[in-house]
């Protein structure tokens, strides 16, 4: 992978485990351009940089979902290796050791990747206590942008609509966004 990884693709990344929002050591290395021993070894050798909650090992039927319910860590069906998962936290850290000109920009898209889920999750939970209209509004707008940051691509933006239904226990979010490729045909996303 010699290309720098992009906001939307660190979003495909991060799957819950645990109830914490993490990536798994081989995808990791996939977007730093390393190999996964590269990443584990990097920890064995800095174990005071990765305490509890920075990066944990999947048990057997963690590791059995995961490879159930995520198709790019099929690999990981027939590995011998325990499968680490890494938090947030211990994302930033393994960036504190990773010093290639890559490893930085990788390091940018997933710390943005992760402050944007954290901002629309904000932004949803303030939607759900039902604030006056205006603030809705920009909540709503704000939501919109979020997600096409995170979902976008090389397209422009040509125009966004949200729809968001609150219900008594369910939020609901709908959103379009409309890009005009090269030659000027607006797709809806």
């Amino acid at each position: 992978m010699n290309d720098i990884i992009q906001t939307n693709q660190v979003e495909n990344l991060i799957i819950t485990i645990r109830n914490e929002r993490v990536i798994m050591d081989s995808d990791v290395a996939a977007a730093y351009g390393v190999e996964t021993k590269e990443i584990n070894q990097a920890v064995k050798n800095n174990p005071d940089k990765f305490p509890e909650g920075y990066i944990f090992e999947l048990n057997q039927d963690e590791k059995n979902e995961v490879v159930k319910n995520f198709d790019h860590l099929d690999k990981l069906k027939f590995s011998h290796a325990v499968p680490k998962a890494f938090t947030e936290k211990g994302l930033y850290m393994l960036a504190t050791i990773l010093k290639s000109p890559k490893a930085t920009q990788t390091t940018i898209a997933i710390v943005e990747t992760f402050a944007k889920m954290r901002d629309l999750s904000r932004s949803i939970a303030e939607l759900s206590k039902k604030p006056g209209k205006e603030r809705q509004n920009y909540l709503m707008q704000r939501s919109g942008e979020i997600i096409s940051d995170i979902l976008g691509s090389n397209l422009d933006i040509s125009d966004t609509e949200t729809d968001i239904e609150i219900n008594f226990a369910m939020l609901k979010l709908k959103h379009k966004v409309h890009r005009k490729n090269r030659d000027g045909q607006i797709k809806a996303s």
